[in-house]
């Protein structure tokens, strides 16, 4: 992990400095841009590791960073809001953020996630190669592909969709917490930012309509997978 590059978008200097120091202090590249065009130009020629995205930017802004971005890549996305208003969290993540933070941020909690973040992404990586396609009745996830089908069509999922189904599936019928979830699936231990889980069950609920399996709600403990 040491050594990744960690693209900061973000019209700040500050907050770009900020970061910048102390992802260096734990041995990452940093590179940056001010603003939405330069840092979509940058991202494609030097592929990131990760990108941290501040949504308020001149010209393209952070939404549209992120949208142009997923269409393209499944470089993992951690983005910035300088408001704690639920509509800007849950359109970033709607659009294909993997993650959130509020102005002001501790820079610390910043170097945890994008670890985290990593860490998670290096694992899927690497059990990929080691297990063959799971199958329940019509419904099968190939994790060395990063391809699911249901009765044969295939589910076009972004790669947190992805790992969280996959998680879901490997905890077949046990009900998992949205803390367990963000640990699991994202890789970091509970920050209150359970709405990122909700936000992607309600996706994944949608691609998974008509297929054999589907998501549960338990009430005041969290999500199984049933089917």
């Amino acid at each position: 992990m040491s050594g990744e590059l960690i693209f900061l978008v973000d019209d700040e200097a500050n907050i770009i400095e900020l970061a910048r120091l102390y992802l260096e202090r734990e041995g990452f590249r940093v590179a940056s841009a001010g603003d939405g065009g330069q840092a979509l130009e940058a991202i494609r020629k030097e592929s990131p590791a990760l990108v941290v995205l501040d949504l308020m930017l001149p010209g393209v802004d952070g939404y549209e960073v992120c949208r142009r971005l997923r269409a393209e890549s499944e470089v993992p996305i951690i983005m910035l809001t300088a408001r704690d208003d639920d509509i800007d969290k849950v359109v970033g993540l709607e659009l294909g953020a993997d993650d959130y933070m509020t102005k002001p941020f501790n820079p610390r909690e910043l170097v945890a996630r994008v670890k985290a973040i990593l860490r998670r992404s290096e694992r899927t990586a690497k059990a990929a190669g080691t297990r063959g396609p799971i199958h329940l009745g019509s419904f099968t996830i190939d994790e060395a592909r990063h391809e699911v089908t249901a009765n044969g069509r295939p589910l076009n999922l972004r790669a947190k969709e992805f790992d969280l189904l996959l998680t879901l599936v490997e905890h077949r019928g046990i009900v998992l917490s949205r803390e367990q979830l963000l640990s699991l699936v994202w890789g970091f231990d509970f920050y209150g930012q359970t709405r990122t889980v909700d936000v992607h069950v309600a996706h994944l609920r949608k691609r998974l309509v008509g297929s054999s399996i589907s998501i549960e709600t338990v009430t005041g403990v969290g999500y199984k997978l049933v089917g």
